[in-house]
């Protein structure tokens, strides 16, 4: 890691917080918080889900108005508080959070330039060739390729990701500026992780800031030049060079214990293909054939975890929603307990019934309902075999709410809370947990721990783990190497809609060699 700060001593911080504290009723979730980011410099904000990041972050995005006695200063002049959004542009403050902030029926161009639209001096139009070729210089900055005119909603995670990004490089002020991540880089692949912060080191040579809230400690360690930490609500370590730091103590301060590493159990026995996936070719294209020529053919065994990985678009990506029922494949069948499905007509109900669930990458908008309880989110899969029509029954709901808390130490431990209430990595707990109670025959995790912090990667590895020794087959789709390492037996490399290589009870630099180039490899690894 090369650092940015190589700026005047004489500087002021780009951004100084002092004495932030929030409440919410009789709750404190941020306690006297400091934090200062300095010019030059990308630095790092983590703590474990639900320590207080998010609500600092949106204390100075001005959507909590903090308690009194909190102190902000930018580029050594104070701010008013609660900041006004066209306070923060003038500020040259951009964010991206965690939801993105997109508009789904806009072109990626009309998201780019949202707030910033240039109009004509006499028609007042605004001129959409001009915004089309600057957001297409700012996703090339990105190594992006995305046509500025698609609807944003039919983009990819990533794709999603990679645009509001993009609308905050295209907001930063030359010189100066601060931009913010509320752990928005979580979908992007490696690859795109590499040109990205590519283009957040030149930005800083150029005087820029970025402050980053990560899960990623490896990320952490490889791209910030110091880190602040905070633990319940309170600050516990503040702008610690990363130099001077391993990702053991980053877990240490962030959790106050040691986090024991959990790696996945022998595979011991099982029907080696009680899960078999024939023929299975991704998404029709714009003119209708599928996008790679190449089919998938795996099979797994029960009790077996199997991840599947591989570099961006090379068609891993699409195997939970083919597989789920929840999009049409070209071809392809699946076979459950011997029961095919035919992959070319979905059903999720019939693929429900047949044993298969999916832990979806986008949690709060196919996974969840936010507006729901803990105790509703986790009992619906099975309100229709265990309710009555005229009841649905209190109790089992409750006992089974209680043990999903207690199973994977979800927090706060309260079954009535609405799961949109939860920080990320708890509501990921409850949507796995609503899957798990089933015992299904296929459990599909698409990027399971995006979002999670370190020690809530431990809880849903150790769940992961139980299921698979209850006979549950498991199949991991992810971008994360280390993660794919910690608990796969095997793992399928897939390039061009095709295995590449299988890998068993491989090590992170394993599935990084059968990945990745050399020269993209050597980027990665440094």
């Amino acid at each position: 890691m090369t650092s940015g700060l190589d700026q005047p001593a004489s500087m002021p911080p780009r951004i100084e917080v002092r004495r932030l504290s929030k409440t919410f009723g009789h709750s404190r979730v941020l306690s006297e918080a400091e934090l200062t980011v300095l010019p030059g410099e990308i630095h790092a904000l983590v703590g474990q889900n639900g320590s207080g990041k998010s609500t600092l972050i949106k204390a100075l995005a001005g959507y909590h108005a903090p308690d009194r006695g909190a102190v902000v200063r930018v580029d050594g002049r104070s701010v008013r508080l609660p900041i006004h959004p066209g306070g923060l542009r003038s500020l040259g403050i951009s964010f991206v959070h965690q939801d993105l902030g997109l508009v789904e029926h806009l072109s990626v161009a009309e998201n780019i330039s949202v707030g910033r639209e240039e109009c004509g001096r006499v028609s007042r139009r605004i001129d959409r060739r001009r915004e089309a070729a600057a957001a297409r210089a700012l996703l090339a900055e990105l190594h992006v390729g995305i046509d500025p005119t698609a609807p944003v909603g039919a983009l990819s995670p990533e794709q999603r990701a990679c645009v509001a990004i993009a609308r905050a490089l295209g907001s930063q002020v030359t010189g100066g500026g601060l931009i913010i991540l509320d752990e928005s880089t979580r979908a992007l692949s490696i690859e795109a992780l590499t040109t990205f912060y590519a283009s957040l080191r030149r930005a800083v040579r150029g005087g820029g800031s970025v402050l980053v809230v990560a899960h990623s400690l490896q990320e952490v360690m490889a791209e910030a030049d110091r880190v602040t930490i905070l633990r319940d609500g309170v600050v516990v370590g503040a702008g610690l060079p990363t130099s001077e730091l391993s990702q053991e103590r980053i877990a240490r301060l962030m959790t106050g214990r040691e986090v024991v590493q959990v790696r996945g159990s022998t595979l011991t026995s099982g029907e080696p293909d009680r899960i078999a996936v024939r023929g299975l070719r991704g998404f029709p294209g714009p003119a209708g054939p599928a996008r790679h020529r190449s089919t998938l053919d795996f099979g797994l065994a029960a009790g077996e975890v199997l991840g599947l990985t591989g570099p961006a678009g090379g068609g891993w990506e699409d195997a939970p929603s083919l597989l789920s029922g929840a999009a049409a494949a070209s071809s392809g069948s699946l076979t459950v307990d011997g029961v095919a499905l035919d992959l070319t007509r979905p059903a999720i109900r019939k693929f429900l019934d047949a044993g298969v669930a999916a832990v979806p990458e986008r949690r709060l908008q196919q996974g969840i309902a936010g507006g729901f309880s803990v105790t509703d989110n986790i009992s619906l899969p099975r309100l229709r075999t265990r309710g009555r029509p005229w009841f649905s029954g209190a109790r089992w709901q409750r006992l089974e709410a209680e043990q999903v808390i207690r199973l994977l130490d979800v927090r706060p431990a309260d079954p009535r809370l609405p799961v949109g209430k939860l920080s990320g990595g708890n509501q990921q707990k409850v949507l796995f947990g609503k899957w798990m109670l089933g015992e299904p025959a296929l459990l599909i995790l698409h990027e399971a721990t995006q979002g999670v912090d370190v020690a809530a990667r431990q809880d849903l590895f150790r769940a992961i783990d139980r299921a698979a020794k209850a006979g549950t087959s498991i199949l991991m789709v992810s971008n994360d190497p280390s993660e794919l390492s910690a608990i796969c037996h095997r793992v399928l490399v897939v390039r061009d809609g095709s295995i590449a290589a299988e890998l068993t009870a491989p090590g992170t630099d394993d599935i990084l060699n059968a990945s990745y180039d050399a020269s993209l490899k050597e980027n990665l690894q440094s």
